[in-house]
């Protein structure tokens, strides 16, 4: 791998979280040689603080350290699943031990590596986090999307969409909602509109990759 000619995005983030200065100036100086743009903060408090003025659109992971005063990295990692902020992270001890791994991997984290570390392997987890941080953001962007569009769907219209998504024809979908299938006819005619969709496909294709309620 030529790490010199591997330049990440200049918008995209990587931060550390480690109450060890020079572990903090260490690791900031291997990534930011291989150009990555690094963060760094002293606690799990200092690093949530700083989330809070962030663009939310910025693509981002987290190096954290396990063991520190105050949060711990496990804290850190359980309040960012449970404030909805899914930030690829991996953890970095030199105190790690197989169950504590076990641990954070169940809940998420891409990898779990014992100092010291070489700066490839360093490089590489970084590489992996952020292209999870890219596939992430993307598919959170088009959820936003369909949501939206299927949020201009009046009352009548959802209600003839979930029985298209079952699979009910015409005159079933008529027959449900007590109105003619000239009606029914309009409101697909409608819907397929909203979504800006032209195919029956389509419309399922979307109407199903929305995990919210209609």
């Amino acid at each position: 791998m030529n790490l010199a000619a591997a330049k990440p995005n200049q918008a995209e983030v990587v931060y550390v979280v480690d109450d060890d200065e020079a572990v903090r100036d260490s690791l900031t100086w291997l990534l930011e040689s291989n150009g990555y743009v690094v963060r760094c903060h002293a606690s799990a408090e200092r690093f949530l603080q700083s989330l809070q003025s962030t663009d939310k659109s910025t693509i981002s992971c987290a190096i954290l350290d396990v063991r520190m005063p105050g949060m711990s990295g496990l804290e850190l990692q359980e309040r960012l699943i449970s404030e909805n902020l899914p930030m690829p992270v991996a953890f970095i001890t030199g105190h790690g031990d197989v169950s504590m791994a076990v641990s954070t991997m169940k809940r998420g984290a891409v990898d779990f590596i014992e100092k010291p570390f070489k700066e490839n392997d360093l490089c590489g987890l970084v590489d992996r986090m952020l292209a999870k941080a890219r596939v992430d953001y993307s598919q959170a962007s088009q959820r936003k999307i369909t949501h939206s569009l299927l949020s201009k769907l009046t009352g009548r219209e959802r209600q003839v969409l979930e029985r298209i998504v079952a699979g009910r024809l015409n005159k079933q979908i008529a027959d449900d909602l007590g109105i003619s299938i000239k009606t029914v006819e309009a409101h697909r005619a409608n819907i397929m509109e909203k979504l800006n969709v032209n195919t029956v496909a389509d419309l399922l294709r979307l109407a199903l990759s929305d995990p919210q309620p209609n």
